[in-house]
Parts: C-alpha cells; sequence; structure tokens
C-alpha cells in the first residue's frame, strides 16, 4: 500500500451547552485526564499519524498547549481558531492545511475530539480504507430499531434497520478533496451544514466508503455519558 501523510484534525470548538456544565466537555477533568488530553494520546500512539492539528476558541489555547505538554503530545503541529458551528470550524481547519501542507498525498481525518475512546484501529482502518477508497467514513451498524416520526412524541412509520448505519468520526478525505469539497460548498451557496459527511451529499460526492466503527468511540453529550466514559475507560486501562 502506498504511503501517505496522515494528519489528524480535531474538532475542538464545541461549548457543551447540553452538558449544562461550567467547562465545555472537551476540557472537563475525569478521573484526573481530561478529554481533550484522552483524545489527543490516541493520535499521539498511532504510528500511521504524523501531525495533530486542533480547532478551539482562541481563548483556550494556552489550555489546550498545556494539556498538550503535560501529555508529552508531540505531534501537535498547530492550534486554529473555532467557528461558529462545527461545519465552520472544520472549514477553517481545512483552509488552514491547505495553506501549511505541500505533501501531495495528504490524508486529513476529522474528528470530534468529544470521542475519546477512539479505537486504534479505527484510525488505520480509516487510512487504509481512504487510501483505498479515496474517502473513509467512521460508521456502525445498529442494534435498535429506528421510528420515522415529525415530533418527539408519536411515531407513523419505521426506517428499515439493515440500511441503515450510525456515523462516528473520524471522516477521512483527501485534502484535495476537502479543498474541493469546500470550492463547491461557496459557488452553490452552501454556508452551513451538519458536518463534513453532510456536505458530501450535499454536492452529491459519492459513494462514501465505510471504516467500521465501534461502540466505544460514543460522543460524550449530556452528563449521563461521563459514567459510561469512566466505566469504559477504566476497562481500557
Amino acid at each position: 500500500m502506498k504511503q501517505s501523510h496522515n494528519i489528524a484534525l480535531i474538532l475542538a470548538g464545541g461549548t457543551g451547552r447540553r452538558m449544562g456544565a461550567i467547562l465545555p466537555k472537551q476540557f472537563m477533568e475525569i478521573d484526573g485526564e481530561t478529554v481533550l488530553l484522552h483524545t489527543l494520546r490516541a493520535f499521539q500512539q498511532h504510528p500511521l499519524i504524523h501531525e495533530i492539528y486542533l480547532v478551539c476558541m482562541p481563548e483556550w489555547e494556552p489550555f489546550v498547549r498545556a494539556e498538550a505538554k503535560r501529555g508529552e503530545i508531540s505531534k501537535l503541529s498547530g492550534i486554529i481558531a473555532a467557528g461558529n458551528t462545527c461545519y465552520d470550524s472544520a472549514r477553517r481547519g481545512i483552509e488552514y492545511l491547505a495553506e501549511q501542507e505541500t505533501l501531495p498525498d495528504t490524508i486529513v481525518l476529522i474528528h470530534d475530539v468529544v470521542r475519546p475512546l477512539i479505537t486504534q484501529d479505527i484510525i488505520s482502518r480509516n487510512i487504509a480504507v481512504c487510501l483505498t477508497h479515496g474517502n473513509a467514513i467512521t460508521a456502525l451498524h445498529s442494534h435498535e430499531a429506528y421510528l420515522k416520526t415529525s415530533d418527539s412524541n408519536t411515531a407513523d412509520g419505521l426506517l428499515p434497520r439493515d440500511t441503515l448505519m450510525r456515523a462516528q468520526t473520524p471522516h477521512t478525505f483527501h485534502l484535495a478533496t476537502l479543498q474541493r469539497m469546500i470550492r463547491l460548498a461557496d459557488e452553490r451557496g452552501i454556508h452551513e451544514t451538519q458536518s463534513i459527511i453532510t456536505l458530501a451529499g450535499e454536492l452529491g460526492i459519492a459513494p462514501l466508503h465505510i471504516a467500521h466503527g465501534d461502540l466505544r468511540n460514543f460522543k460524550i453529550t449530556e452528563q449521563s455519558d461521563i459514567l459510561i466514559y469512566r466505566a469504559l475507560k477504566t476497562l481500557e486501562e
């Protein structure tokens, strides 16, 4: 398999309003370690990740640099100012990388910082699938049934479970592809979308290739998720 220059672009610009905590959830310390540092360490430890860039609010940059130093995150190559939305933050990260990178085969793994239990296998699969097919979207099959609903109180149908997968992160693309997506979005007047994969859908970029995820790679969103994180982190240790 051909070699590539692999960059982790970690999105850490969220404010954590749904968590209802004083600090954004990525900067919370849980059992002696911040969520941020746990996520950074996963990419630091992977031998195929060459650089890490982090997108966060400017006022948190000193904290991030201190955490990276504390955790010996030597691959942290830059911190980028976050935007007002997840897509805006991703866009800023992509544009920054496009200005910095000159290597032709640069692959970017865009990952939510609040998925700290990402496994080494998920990172490996993303790189391998992207090298083979041109992109990789982390996803996994669901064991639950899906209801079709127009509000939160009633359902008027079921969606076939066999044709559905739950998307996680990373979302992995060649940097040149991400640059083209941003340019096309501008040309078509798309200024807001949920994520890079929803942008790919709006632009008609298909197929998107699956890098199989893991239940442990869940997103910390609410207070109850901290209990799950603590339990899984203990097992990991």
